[in-house]
Parts: structure tokens; C-alpha cells; sequence
């Protein structure tokens, strides 16, 4: 199997561990277990495992570079965190109040959220290629989120959690992309995933408290922690580099699919036509606008 096979194939089984979790947290809380306690064994699985694995592997690949800069990268990966953790819990609160099927298309959100922010960071004009993917991706989510379907009751408070958790979802995918490179891929997942527990702590204090269970930590902390803050990373940070940002926006979009057919299977809730043609024009949307037509000979 070439290097790039590798890549499509890291990236792929990483949107697909990302695409399952929404799924599983309803499933839980279906079966008694509560978001606070659920959020909280997700980050604390992944600290301790990412910890683990930075002490064991990352020092031997650590370049010599200056002790107080590489300590201000590590402050900025914890800042940067929080916007992880603030994904999921905003995530998980609105799949409380509609379908997952909806929630994961509202979390996309972030597809043409990341052109806008890409216009105040980089002061350039956006391309007209991404303007018109912008636009399609948000016709795409007005036909997924059941907008035009009379019978479908919104849920404007699900709507605006969702809306929330793509903003700091935004937040998270430009820290992963730009921020503290040179650390090594353990340490820099780490101290992301720390600051994703810090905010988790904070944002439900004392619920966790409340909620607290071992069985619930030992199963379902060890299950979210791996396929939510432990896998995607590293096969993220393996893949991408290999096939590149826009192959690999394309191939992580499969997220939204496989979250949609998991909610189907498992929690059988119902899709309807217009929301898969939703899907679709939002899937098409994105290879759009990552796909680099070939140079002329």
C-alpha cells in the first residue's frame, strides 16, 4: 500500500471516528447517562492516555528550540483548547434537543464559518469559488436541518447549541492547523485535549458532580475518549500532511454521512429525502471548493 492510500485511509477512519460520536452520547443519555459526566470522561481518558504517550514517544523527536517560546505555543494549544471542549459540549447539548442527523449538519457549519474567518486572519479576498461553495453549503443545510418540511417541529434552542458548537468548531480547526507546528504530533494533541478538559470543568462545574459514576467513566469515558480526542488527532496529523489540506477536507467530510447513518442504525431516526439531497449538495460543496483543477500542460 503506497503513502497516499495510507493518507486517504488515516483521514477516513478519522472523520469516521469523529462521525460515530454524537450517536453514542445520545445513546448514553438514552440509557440514563448524563452530558456533564459523559463530556468530562471523554477529556479526562484523553489526557491521560495523550500524557502517556507524549512521555514515551515525543522527547526523542523534541528539536532544540528556545524554552520560553515553545512554553508559549504549549499556553496558546491550552487557550486554543477550549474550543474543543466548547465544541463538544455545545454539540452534545443540542442533540438534546433535535436529531443528530441535524446536529452534525449544523456542526459543518464550520465549512463556510472557516471563509469568513479566512478573509479577517489572512486580509485577502475570498475566492469566488469558495463564495459560491459558502452559499451552496448553507442552501444545503436549510434543505438538512428540515427548514422547508412543514411537519418538522425546530427546535430553535438545539438549533442555536448547534450553530454554537460550529463557531468553536471553527475555533478548533485553525489551532490544529496553525498553531505550535513544530511541536511534536503527542505533545501538541496533549495540550489541546488539556484545554478541552479546563473548559469542560468550568462550563459544567458541578454537574459533574452530580453525575458522577465510575461504571459510566470506565465505559463510556474509555470509548468517547478514544474515538473522540485520542484516534482522530493522531491519524489526522498522519494523513493530512501526506494528502494535503484540500484532499483532506474532502475526505473528512465523510464525517457527515456516517454521523446521519449511525443516528439511522442505532437510534433510528428518521431521514428524509430532502435531507439527504441536503447532504448531498453540502458533500458536493465542499469537494468544490478543496478540489484544485489540474495545471494545463
Amino acid at each position: 500500500m503506497n503513502n497516499h492510500l495510507k493518507g486517504v485511509l488515516y483521514v477516513g477512519v478519522g472523520a469516521a471516528s469523529y462521525g460515530i460520536l454524537a450517536t453514542f452520547v445520545k445513546f448514553a443519555n438514552n440509557n440514563g447517562s448524563g452530558t456533564a459526566g459523559l463530556a468530562f470522561a471523554q477529556y479526562f481518558v484523553g489526557v491521560v492516555v495523550l500524557s502517556l504517550l507524549s512521555f514515551l514517544f515525543s522527547k526523542k523527536n523534541v528539536a532544540p528550540t528556545d524554552k520560553k517560546q515553545t512554553r508559549k505555543n504549549k499556553l496558546k494549544l491550552v487557550a486554543f483548547g477550549s474550543f474543543l471542549g466548547l465544541t463538544s459540549s455545545f454539540y452534545y447539548l443540542s442533540i438534546q434537543y433535535i436529531p443528530v442527523s441535524v446536529g452534525i449538519i449544523l456542526l459543518m457549519q464550520t465549512i463556510w464559518m472557516g471563509v469568513v474567518l479566512e478573509f479577517f486572519i489572512k486580509r485577502h479576498l475570498v475566492t469566488q469559488k469558495k463564495i459560491i461553495g459558502a452559499i451552496a453549503v448553507i442552501i444545503g443545510t436549510l434543505l438538512a436541518a428540515k427548514i422547508f418540511e412543514v411537519d418538522a417541529a425546530l427546535n430553535f434552542k438545539g438549533l442555536a447549541f448547534g450553530l454554537l458548537a460550529a463557531i468553536c468548531y471553527t475555533g478548533t480547526l485553525y489551532a490544529t492547523s496553525s498553531i505550535a507546528l513544530e511541536l511534536p504530533l503527542f505533545t501538541r494533541s496533549k495540550y489541546l485535549i488539556l484545554g478541552g478538559l479546563m473548559v469542560t470543568m468550568l462550563f459544567w462545574n458541578v454537574q459533574i458532580i452530580y453525575e458522577f459514576d465510575w461504571w459510566v467513566y470506565l465505559k463510556w469515558g474509555a470509548f468517547l475518549g478514544f474515538f473522540g480526542t485520542i484516534l482522530p488527532p493522531i491519524l489526522f496529523n498522519k494523513g493530512i500532511p501526506v494528502i494535503g489540506t484540500g484532499l483532506g477536507s474532502i475526505i473528512s467530510a465523510l464525517e457527515i454521512p456516517i454521523s446521519v447513518m449511525s443516528a439511522y442504525i442505532i437510534l433510528q431516526e428518521e431521514i428524509s429525502s430532502l435531507q439527504w439531497l441536503g447532504i448531498l449538495i453540502i458533500l458536493i460543496s465542499v469537494v468544490y471548493i478543496n478540489l484544485k483543477p489540474k495545471a494545463k500542460k
